[in-house]
């Protein structure tokens, strides 16, 4: 059982075991438990066999009570089928009275019965199901399997970027549990007062949607501004992106401008073309295990501390992209 439960634990297989279950469950149901029961249907869906049959108890009817009202009314629940059903009786009595069978034919003709019109079951039945294909069933079977497989599907495409073939997590799960791992720094213990606000980030090669960003808010619940990271340059070409340089941003809703430094890579730092592209978003950094980096604002302070690093490998300059950034963040207000 431990290889199931393992498998049922993947947001995708579970996803279509889901839909599986939920398809056999409710055929179970629609078909064994609690089938459809037709109540006070009218004649003209009946087999052919059996709707010669009614027509042959109402001619008998007739020639008993003689209620040509009640004869027509029951010869119109036959619908479209009432005078071919007629026309078959008249050419093949099988011992009826073959008097009794002209005389209601002639009353049908009478009141205008050769042209039928199908009405509902006399006292109750307006809603009564009118004529049906006998593919009509299938067709909502088909229908209703489609529909369950196209939730399936689609479910399918939203979770499917939450896995990997294999089983491996992707670049964002793989940076989200090294950020839960990381351990936070206790300021108190540096003898500095305890942050309003403190985040661990971490950006993993592969994650080319990095982009994270925090609010800053006062004990009494007051919004006093936001801080976050974001992707800055890349280097090379294809997929995935290569990272050589990262930002890190303060926003402080007391001041009108908000305080930016980039974090680069060794090769980007001391490239004058990367730098010069760079230079206008905010003072620039090399980026080195356990630096710590300070952005100021009006009111508010923040110090970035790079918790752990690693640069990638491959046919890339040495040390121009990351493999791997855990910075922590810590903002306080300033003193006056």
């Amino acid at each position: 059982m431990n290889p199931i439960l393992e498998q049922l634990r993947k947001p995708i297989v579970a996803a279509l075991a889901g839909g599986i279950a939920g398809l056999a469950l409710g055929l179970l149901w629609g078909w064994v438990i609690q089938p459809v029961e037709w109540v006070d249907a009218a004649p003209d869906i009946l087999r052919s066999d059996y709707q010669e049959d009614y027509l042959r108890m109402a001619i008998d009817s007739f020639s008993v009570n003689g209620d040509p009202d009640l004869a027509f009314q029951r010869w119109q629940l036959l619908g479209e089928n009432a005078q071919l059903r007629l026309d078959e009786i008249k050419a093949s009595p099988n011992g009826q009275d073959q008097a009794a069978i002209n005389t209601f034919s002639l009353l049908m003709d009478a009141v205008g019965g050769s042209v039928p019109i199908p009405s509902a079951t006399p006292g109750a039945t307006d809603n009564a199901p009118a004529s049906r294909s006998p593919y009509l069933k299938y067709g909502i079977i088909v229908v209703g399997v489609l529909a369950v497989l196209a939730v399936v599907f689609f479910a399918f495409r939203l979770l499917r970027p939450l896995s990997k073939p294999g089983g491996s997590s992707t670049p964002a799960m793989q940076a989200q549990k090294l950020s839960q791992q990381a351990e936070h720094t206790n300021f108190e213990t540096l003898g500095l007062a305890t942050p309003v606000t403190q985040s661990m980030t971490t950006y993993v090669l592969g994650d080319d949607l990095y982009d994270e960003s925090f609010s800053i808010d006062s004990q009494a619940g007051e919004f006093m501004g936001e801080y976050g990271v974001g992707i800055s340059e890349t280097i090379g070409v294809g997929d995935p992106k290569k990272v050589t340089a990262i930002e890190v941003w303060l926003f402080d809703k007391n001041d009108i401008k908000t305080a930016t430094k980039v974090l680069m890579t060794e090769h980007a730092y001391n490239d004058p073309a990367i730098r010069q592209r760079l230079e206008a978003k905010g003072e620039l950094v090399l980026v080195e295990p356990q630096k710590q980096i300070v952005l100021e604002t009006d009111t508010l302070q923040l110090l970035a501390t790079i918790a752990d690093m690693e640069y990638g490998t491959g046919p890339l300059p040495p040390s121009s992209y990351l493999e791997r950034l855990t910075l922590e963040l810590a903002v306080w207000p300033k003193e006056g």
